[in-house]
C-alpha cells in the first residue's frame, strides 16, 4: 500500500461511514463527476465550511474510482449502482490521495511538511512503477509524467496548511506553486477533485490555480445538494433515531431549531451534518461547534471594526437579516476592511449564512456562539452591557419588577449607537432581544410569531415543562397597557392556553416607548396563575 498513491485509507474510512447508523447516501454525485474525466474541465474544487462533509465525500470519490481495493461490497448497495456507467469506472483508476491537514511528526516548517509529501509520492511511484528509474532530485510532476499513466487526484483540505503556526506568506505562495506544478496543464491528470474551506478564486491572485472550476456554498448551484443535510434526509435520520433510542430526548422540531438554517446557492435550507449526527448519537441537543484558528481570526476583525459592525451584530442576534454583498473572502487571504468583506469571510467559515442578498445567523447552535461573543467581548460597548444585564432582565420580568425592566431598557439610550436609539419597532425589537439574551438558555424565543388573531412581537416558549410562558408586545408612542390590551384582544396567548404541554404561568409583558422623551415603561400581567415549575 502506498502512502499517497493507491492507498486504501479512503476505502476503509468510507466503508466505516457506510456502516454508521446515521449514514446519508450521497453517491449520486459520482455520476455527475463522470463527464469531467479526461476533459478540459477536469479540475474541480469544492469549498465548504468545516463539518459539511467534505472529507466524507473525498473518501467516497477515492474509494469508488481507486484501484487499491475492490469496493463492490460498498457501492453495490448505494445509489450510484443504479447508474448505467456504474461498472465502467468502479476501481478502474490510479488515485493519488493527499490529506493536507496531516503533518509529519514534530513538523516545524513548511519545508519539512512538503518534503514528506514529495518523498512519499516519489516512493510510491518507485514502488508501483519501478521502470521509471527516478533520480534523487526528481520532482513529483516529472516522476508522474515518466510513468506514462494517468491519475485521479483527490486532494482533501488543500488550505489546511495555511492555518498552521509555521506558515509564512512566502510559504503560502510556495504551496500554491506546488499545486500548480503538480496539476496545471498536466496530461497525466484524468481528474482533480480538491476540497477546502478557503475559496481559491479569491486566495490565488494570479493564475496559479485558475484551471479549477470552483463550487462553493454561496456561488455555485451545481453539486449544491451533496454537502449538508436536507430536511428530507434529516427526517429519515430522525426516524432511525426514534427507532433505535429507548427514550428520545428531543423532538424533530427541536433538531430543526438547533441545526437547520444554512442556505446553498439554490436557496435551499441545509443542516450542519456533523452537529446533527452528534446530537442523534448522544441523544442530546447541544453546541457541537468548535471555535479555533480562522474562526477566532474573524472575531478579531469584528472586534476591530466595532463601529461598522456592532449595530449589525445587534440586529443579527435579534434574528434580523442584514443586506450584504457576499464575496468569497477569507480571513487568511487578505485584510478585511469593510463589512461586506467581514461578513463574506464569516459565510465562508460557516459563522453566517447567505440568502437572497442578505446574511443571517443560521440556527440556535451558531446563535449561542454569538451570544457568547456579546457576553464576553467588552469591546462591543453598550451591546455588551445590555447582554450582561439580560439575566437580571429575565428575573425582573418573572418577578414583575417593572422598575428594573424599564431601567435596563433605558441603558439603550446611553450610547450614540444608531441601532440603540429605538426610532422604530425593528430597532426596539433588536434591543429587546439583547436584554433578554440570557432567556435563550430556557426559552425558544420567536419573533413575529403567528398566534391567535395575528402576530405577536415575541413569544417565549419554555423548553422545560412547568416554566413560565411569556408573550411580549412592543408599543412605540404608547404605554405598556396598550400593548397588553392588544395581546388580549388578538388572543396572542392562545398558543399557551390551548396547549396542555405548557403548564406554568402565562405572563403578558407590555413594553412601551416614547420617542420624544426616550422613556420606557413596562407592565407584567399574569394571565394564568399556575405556579412556575423551575
Amino acid at each position: 500500500m502506498g502512502k499517497f498513491l493507491n492507498n486504501s485509507n479512503a476505502y476503509l474510512n468510507y466503508q466505516r461511514m457506510v456502516k454508521d447508523t446515521f449514514f446519508v447516501d450521497k453517491t449520486k454525485m459520482l455520476e455527475e463527476l463522470l463527464p469531467s474525466i479526461g476533459q478540459s474541465n477536469r479540475w474541480l474544487c469544492f469549498t465548504r465550511p468545516r463539518r459539511f462533509g467534505k472529507s466524507v465525500m473525498a473518501n467516497m470519490v477515492a474509494a469508488y474510482f481507486g484501484d487499491a481495493c475492490d469496493s463492490h461490497e460498498i457501492f453495490d448497495q448505494l445509489e450510484i449502482s443504479k447508474s448505467a456507467k456504474y461498472q465502467e469506472h468502479l476501481n478502474k483508476h490510479h488515485v493519488l490521495y493527499i490529506d493536507f491537514s496531516r503533518t509529519p511528526l514534530d513538523c516545524k516548517s513548511y519545508h519539512q511538511y512538503m518534503v514528506a509529501i514529495r518523498d512519499g509520492i516519489l516512493e510510491d511511484i518507485e514502488h508501483y512503477f519501478p521502470e521509471t528509474q527516478l533520480k534523487q532530485s526528481e520532482s513529483p510532476w516529472d516522476a508522474l509524467e515518466k510513468t506514462g499513466q494517468t491519475f485521479f487526484f483527490v486532494l482533501d483540505e488543500w488550505d489546511a496548511v495555511f492555518h498552521m503556526s509555521f506558515m509564512t506568506e512566502q510559504d503560502k505562495n510556495d504551496h500554491l506553486l506546488f499545486l500548480k506544478n503538480l496539476l496545471k496543464d498536466q496530461a497525466y491528470v484524468d481528474l482533480a477533485y480538491m476540497t477546502g474551506v478557503l475559496p481559491i478564486a479569491k486566495y490565488s491572485s494570479g493564475s496559479e490555480l485558475n484551471m479549477f472550476m470552483e463550487y462553493s456554498m454561496i456561488g455555485s448551484k451545481r453539486f449544491s445538494g451533496y454537502f449538508g443535510f436536507s430536511d428530507q434526509e434529516v427526517d429519515r435520520l430522525y426516524e432511525i433515531y426514534r427507532e433505535n433510542t429507548e427514550k428520545a430526548a428531543f423532538t424533530r422540531q427541536e433538531l430543526r431549531l438547533w441545526y437547520d438554517g444554512y442556505y446553498n446557492a439554490l436557496d435551499e435550507r441545509l443542516y450542519n451534518p456533523r452537529s446533527v449526527v452528534c446530537a442523534l448519537i448522544n441523544n442530546q441537543l447541544g453546541n457541537y461547534w468548535t471555535s479555533s484558528g480562522p474562526y477566532d481570526e474573524v472575531f478579531h476583525y469584528i472586534k476591530n471594526n466595532t463601529d461598522d459592525v456592532r449595530e449589525d451584530m445587534a440586529l443579527m442576534v435579534s434574528g434580523e437579516r442584514i443586506p450584504a454583498k457576499a464575496q468569497e473572502y477569507a480571513a487568511t487571504a487578505q485584510e478585511l476592511n469593510t463589512k461586506n468583506q467581514i461578513y463574506s469571510a464569516m459565510v465562508v467559515y460557516g459563522l453566517l449564512t447567505y440568502c437572497d442578498g442578505e446574511v443571517l445567523i443560521p440556527n440556535k447552535e451558531l446563535m449561542d456562539k454569538f451570544d457568547e461573543l456579546l457576553m464576553e467581548k467588552q469591546e462591543l460597548g453598550y451591546v455588551h452591557q445590555l447582554a450582561q444585564r439580560s439575566e437580571t432582565m429575565l428575573k425582573a420580568t418573572l418577578a414583575g419588577d417593572t422598575d428594573t425592566m424599564a431601567e435596563i431598557m433605558e441603558l439603550a439610550h446611553n450610547t450614540e449607537s444608531p441601532i440603540l436609539r429605538c426610532n422604530s419597532e425593528v430597532e426596539l425589537a433588536a434591543v429587546v432581544n439583547l436584554v433578554y439574551l440570557a432567556a435563550r438558555d430556557k426559552y425558544h424565543v420567536k419573533r413575529e410569531e403567528k398566534a391567535g388573531k395575528g402576530f405577536a412581537d415575541f413569544i417565549f416558549y419554555p423548553y422545560k415543562q412547568g416554566r413560565d410562558c411569556l408573550v411580549l408586545e412592543l408599543k412605540t408612542g404608547a404605554g405598556p397597557e396598550a400593548a397588553i390590551q392588544q395581546i388580549k384582544e388578538k388572543q396572542y396567548a392562545l398558543n399557551f392556553t390551548k396547549d396542555t404541554r405548557y403548564t406554568g404561568r402565562v405572563l403578558l409583558v407590555g413594553i412601551g416607548y416614547e420617542p420624544k422623551t426616550k422613556k420606557h415603561s413596562c407592565k407584567v400581567e399574569v394571565l394564568r396563575k399556575e405556579a412556575c415549575g423551575e
